[in-house]
């Protein structure tokens, strides 16, 4: 939401962030900004927090359940298949670049054998909405 604010508090009660919080978020927003982050244990005005790609898009409060149930049922909807090969590739992102594209490569040419992916070419050739299955 656009009024949100986002914080890792944990330094005030004498902790770290746990459950990766110290790995991941460098990775996002950089070690300077990590940094900052976790010492002063400050909130994040949700401005911000897209300025720095902690968020990806903002939202009137009002509409984030509407919006994230749309993103939800698209998600839902989509070609699962290729969703599951796009994460394995970007997950590979920080490997070095001739492993990245082999694991690329690996996912991305069993998607031609898909049914989902002779669904989406052909809604797109027919200029339709596709219908994807999983398969």
């Amino acid at each position: 939401a656009q009024d949100a604010q986002l914080g890792l508090p944990e330094i005030k009660l004498g902790i770290i962030p746990g459950s990766g919080g110290t790995q991941r978020l460098p990775r996002v927003v950089g070690h300077a900004r990590a940094r900052d982050l976790v010492y002063t244990g400050r909130r994040l005005p949700a401005g911000e927090a897209l300025d720095i790609g902690l968020v990806d898009r903002l939202a009137p409060a009002a509409d984030v359940y509407g919006l994230a149930t749309h993103e939800a049922r698209s998600f839902a909807e989509g070609p699962s298949l290729a969703y599951a090969a796009a994460k394995r590739a970007l997950a590979a992102a920080d490997r070095p670049l001739a492993e990245g594209l082999a694991v690329e490569r690996e996912v991305f040419v069993p998607l031609f054998a898909t049914r989902d992916q002779e669904e989406g070419m052909r809604a797109f050739l027919e200029k339709r909405e596709p219908r994807f299955g999983g398969r």
